[in-house]
């Protein structure tokens, strides 16, 4: 079959060496679609480590095909939306995770390009987040906030030297600081379902009007980790972080500290490795109001 396979993704996979990957894939999704009948429709735009293709159901369903390049293992993101049912993100409808291959409610366009107002859309983030919180114990495989803080705290130093330094060593440690802090207090006993990248290209409108967010991280963490991703996005709004923060603390009833802390980690750790990847204005915009808040 044809299959348009997007410049990113396409990408992505050469870049990792699994170019021959590429030349199997329309097979793969020809035979996905003959198992799950589904008509194939345009590929969308906008990832680079999953291709992502419109499909319709035998019954005139609409939805989505999600298949992973190599190395990416959808196994979490599959756990994260079985546990989530569709309330507070798209539904999965079936899974083929051997393939990599995600079949997934189609939602509609991004929370970013229907809602204009910045202090409407961080409250509409915050309700979509809080719906898709649940509590989850340890038998649960998905790494814990307390892995990831650890985890960063281990590669924050080398990217920011690779990077070539580019926000403060103050910066730098106050991020190392908190995340401390938030390892230490990680709890198993209060720990939610949490999605990981909250922001307003990962919202979509779902067809009653309300959101639903795609491509979870998946994590079993404090409720304030997803409430972090909320005050790093966007620094450039005009609005105060410590406002944003206070306001989200007072919507969720979520300790501000907590909230302030992983905001600090998100926004230097996402800052830094972004300008890795040279993926800017978005790591400078981060790193800029980092920089300002330690100086």
């Amino acid at each position: 079959m044809s299959l348009d396979i997007p410049e990113q993704v396409r990408r992505t996979v050469i870049a990792d060496g699994n170019e021959s990957w590429l030349d199997e894939l329309p097979g793969m999704v020809d035979s996905l679609a003959k198992e799950w009948s589904l008509k194939i429709g345009r590929s969308l735009e906008g990832g680079h480590v999953a291709l992502v293709v419109e499909v319709t159901l035998d019954d005139g369903t609409p939805a989505v095909l999600k298949v992973g390049v190599p190395g990416r293992d959808v196994g979490p993101e599959a756990m994260v939306l079985r546990l989530a049912d569709g309330e507070g993100c798209a539904k999965l409808l079936r899974e083929d995770l051997a393939r990599r291959a995600l079949l997934l409610e189609r939602l509609g366009s991004p929370m970013y390009e229907i809602v204009a107002d910045p202090a409407t859309r961080i409250a509409l983030l915050c309700d979509v987040a809080v719906r898709l919180w649940r509590p989850i114990g340890p038998d649960v495989d998905l790494p814990t906030g307390a892995t990831v803080a650890e985890q960063y705290a281990e590669r924050l130093p080398e990217l920011w030297e690779q990077a070539g330094r580019p926000c403060s060593p103050a910066t730098v440690a106050d991020a190392l600081e908190c995340m401390n802090r938030r390892r230490l207090a990680h709890d198993d006993r209060s720990a939610v379902l949490v999605h990981g990248d909250v922001h307003e290209m990962n919202a979509l409108q779902a067809s009653d009007g309300s959101y639903k967010l795609i491509d979870p991280d998946g994590l079993r963490a404090e409720p304030a980790y997803d409430l972090g991703t909320i005050v790093r996005s966007n620094p450039n709004l005009g609005d105060n972080l410590r406002t944003r923060t206070e306001q989200l603390a007072s919507r969720t009833g979520v300790d501000a500290t907590a909230i302030w802390e992983w905001g600090t980690i998100h926004r230097v750790f996402s800052g830094v490795y972004a300008s890795t990847i040279n993926f800017q204005p978005f790591g400078g915009l981060l790193l800029a109001e980092a920089d300002r808040l330690t100086a």
